[in-house]
């Protein structure tokens, strides 16, 4: 069984792609998500998931009937005085609603029990992991963990300390995060490095040309693209007032594609700065679409930084699908982009927080195309030589098979 904080979703295609990799490797996954959809669209890999999908009680005062079988089913489990135990030590370090409803989550995930599982996985070290280890504690079902990156910065280091001791393993998807989760448990060898990579046959190679404009023609503008949520840590802000900051004689047009809280504040900020009527808003877009935005763009921009609360990105996938489109990257040197992008070598990264080095990056690109052809070829070759997503599911399906023989 695999929990998810929420199931499907449009930003999460990383994970989808690593379950539709596990059940092709012959796994039966039951999909348990702690929250229903709120994406309007899906994209085409969450078609081709033949997984069971389980919806636990997203808010527990919804389904009161639900959570109170499970709490009189778990009073019958042996594990239920270690759960209490658990769930006391915590309680006074994380004094929240949340606290409860990932209790209560766990007690209905325990008595449902869908599909016989033999294992639980969680993907996310905060909540998700936190209804799995309860169950776990429950059940005595083992259970092993993907972190990713708001996950690991946001938690606190006790709770990721607990969870590194309780799960089998744990695997991340880049070495940021994987030195930092090593300095938190004295069990290194159950940390694992595993890039998500991509499925290159959905993300095949694309032979056509690109504008090969300089900026210079007036009819004919440099086209940039950027696809991310509108939140703090991807930076639009920063990316905004870097594009106010370009020449004006430069041609360009910049498109975003995404959704996101911070959205209508970045149109109005967009409007202060008198850049509205050179960006189109995209929306949420699927991925079939993204990717001909990705085919048609000249340059991809995303200005990653690590917000207040400590949240940040990890690598960000549309990076790495932007780079498999030989379409030249521009970003910051926030966690593990640098592991993707060289600046200079097949990218160029600036430092977070600095519109005017982004801008001069921005300006660089723009001015001169045969540079960004070079950063492309460069960018598409790292990404087939190093990201295939095939390589990730082996190392999974390997630390899935070696566990079960340690069981039997």
């Amino acid at each position: 069984m695999v929990v998810l904080k929420g199931y499907p979703r449009l930003s999460e295609t990383f994970i989808a792609q690593e379950l539709l990799g596990l059940e092709k490797a012959g796994f039966d996954l039951t999909l348990i998500s702690m929250r229903r959809p709120t994406d309007k669209k899906r994209h085409p890999v969450h078609d081709e998931i033949k997984a069971r999908v389980v919806y636990l009680p997203e808010y527990l005062h919804e389904e009161p009937l639900r959570v109170l079988k499970g709490l009189i089913s778990a009073f019958r489990k042996p594990g239920f005085g270690a759960l209490l135990g658990r769930f006391f030590k915590d309680l006074p370090r994380d004094i929240s609603r949340n606290r409860f409803r990932r209790l209560g989550q766990a007690m209905v995930l325990a008595r449902e029990w869908p599909d016989n599982g033999e294992w639980l996985h969680a993907h996310f070290i905060h909540t998700p992991a936190s209804v799995t280890e309860y169950t776990s504690i429950l059940t005595g079902v083992p259970w092993t963990c993907s972190a990713h990156a708001k996950d690991i910065w946001t938690s606190p280091d006790w709770e990721l300390t607990e969870k590194l001791t309780s799960a089998r393993w744990a695997v991340t998807c880049t070495r940021n995060g994987y030195e930092h989760m090593k300095t938190l448990t004295a069990r290194k060898d159950a940390v694992h490095l595993s890039y998500h990579g991509l499925d290159l046959a959905r993300f095949g190679h694309f032979s056509g040309e690109r504008s090969g404009r300089d900026g210079s023609d007036a009819s004919a503008p440099v086209s940039l693209l950027s696809v991310g949520r509108a939140v703090e840590k991807k930076g639009y802000d920063t990316l905004l007032r870097a594009l106010a900051l370009l020449p004006r004689e430069l041609n360009w047009r910049f498109e975003h594609i995404g959704g996101g809280d911070e959205l209508s504040k970045l149109k109005v900020l967009a409007a202060e700065l008198c850049l509205s009527g050179r960006i189109t808003w995209k929306g949420a877009l699927a991925q079939e679409e993204v990717l001909d935005h990705y085919r048609r763009a000249d340059i991809f921009a995303l200005a990653c930084r690590i917000a207040a609360n400590g949240d940040r990105d990890g690598l960000p996938n549309v990076l790495v699908e932007a780079s498999s489109q030989r379409l030249p990257c521009i970003s910051t040197s926030v966690s593990g982009v640098p592991e993707l992008l060289v600046d200079g070598e097949n990218g160029l990264l600036v430092s977070p927080d600095d519109p005017a080095g982004l801008a001069g990056a921005l300006e660089m690109a723009i001015r001169n195309p045969a540079l960004r052809q070079r950063l492309g070829d460069a960018a598409e070759m790292r990404v087939r030589g190093h990201f295939d997503y095939n390589a990730s599911i082996t190392q999974l399906s390997q630390l899935f098979e070696g566990e079960w023989q340690k069981a039997s």
